[in-house]
C-alpha cells in the first residue's frame, strides 16, 4: 500500500518499492508477492479505478483522501485480480489499513466501497472457477 501511495504522484516506482520491501525486511517470496501486487495494481490500474468509482456513490475518485485510495486500490486489485486472495481477507486487511494510516472514518469508507466491489469479485470468481471445471 505505501508502494501506491508513494508513486501516485509519478514516483520512481523501483527506488521506492525496494525501499519499502527493505524497510519492512521483506525477501524472497515475500518480497515477490509484494511486488506482484503492486506491478499488478499498476498493470489494471484503468480498470481498478473504474471499479472502485462505480462502488463509491459519494466520492469520485479526485475527492478520496490519497490514503483510501490507495488502499482501495490494492483491494480492489486482490478482489478482482488475484484468486489467491480470500475476499473476506483482503476486505479485513484493508479496513485495518485504512485505520492504521487514514483514521477510523477511513475505515468506514474503505469497508462500503469494497462490499460493493466484493459483490462482483464473487461473481467472476464463481464464472471463472465454473469455466475452468
Amino acid at each position: 500500500m505505501q508502494v501506491i501511495f508513494g508513486v501516485e504522484d509519478h514516483g520512481d516506482l523501483h527506488r521506492t518499492l525496494e525501499h519499502q520491501l527493505a524497510e519492512a525486511g521483506l525477501t524472497g517470496d515475500r518480497a515477490d508477492f509484494a511486488r506482484q501486487l503492486v506491478n499488478g495494481v499498476l498493470a489494471h490500474q484503468h480498470a481498478i479505478d473504474a471499479e472502485i468509482a462505480t462502488a463509491s456513490t459519494h466520492w469520485r475518485m479526485d475527492q478520496m483522501a490519497k490514503v483510501e485510495r490507495s488502499v482501495l486500490r490494492l483491494a480492489t486489485y486482490e478482489l478482482l485480480f488475484s484468486q489467491d486472495v480470500p475476499i473476506k481477507a483482503a476486505i479485513n486487511e484493508s479496513i485495518e489499513l485504512a485505520k492504521t494510516f487514514g483514521g477510523d472514518e477511513a475505515g468506514r469508507f474503505v469497508n462500503g466501497v469494497l462490499g460493493k466491489i466484493a459483490e462482483r469479485a464473487t461473481e467472476l470468481r464463481q464464472r471463472t472457477a465454473a469455466a475452468t471445471e
